[in-house]
């Protein structure tokens, strides 16, 4: 199917992201107007410490109205690389710096209106090395073991989506550490 973008409009420009109209030719050469969130990019991080635990970040989400547990994650800045934007913010959110940022994957937060892609890593080898944390982020850090992890994703317990497909991407590594809890 051919899709051809006629034309692109900006509605607002955040901090974070930009909300845009594009103006785009459907297949069957109809012109129709989509609002668009264009995004620079996000990582999400599974600190997997030698004991088997994931370091987990639980904070108060605006969108949500309520406190979720997640594993820590950041936005990108505009044309970094996504293993340094992961360094960094497992710095940030845990206090802890990786030897190791292993690529899992990624994929769209909510392709029908946003262009945020989101790149999964999980981290090993951590070892105690701070950065401070934004401003706005008042976090607390918790530590579950990575079979429990999973249990509370199955269940309903962790409710962040993010957080979600990571462990899902995750889950070949996480297998040793299942049959404790």
């Amino acid at each position: 199917m051919a899709y051809e973008l006629l034309k692109r409009r900006m509605i607002y420009s955040g901090r974070v992201f930009n909300v845009v109209s594009r103006q785009v030719r459907l297949p069957d050469g109809r012109a129709q107007e989509y609002d668009i969130v264009e995004h620079n990019g996000a990582v999400t991080i599974l600190p997997l410490e030698e004991d088997g635990n994931l370091i987990f970040v639980r904070q108060y989400r605006v969108g949500a109205t309520a406190e979720l547990l997640e594993l820590p994650a950041g936005v990108l800045h505009e044309g970094e690389d996504p293993a340094l934007g992961a360094a960094r913010e497992v710095r940030e959110e845990t206090g802890c710096a990786a030897a190791q940022l292993i690529p899992l994957g990624g994929f769209y937060m909510a392709p029908g209106y946003s262009t945020e892609y989101m790149h999964v890593f999980l981290a090993t080898g951590l070892s105690n090395d701070p950065l401070p944390q934004d401003d706005d982020e008042f976090l607390q850090v918790e530590r579950i073991p990575a079979a429990r992890a999973l249990e509370m994703a199955q269940s309903g317990e962790i409710q962040d989506g993010k957080t979600l497909v990571s462990l899902m991407l995750a889950k070949d590594y996480l297998t040793p550490f299942v049959g404790k809890v």
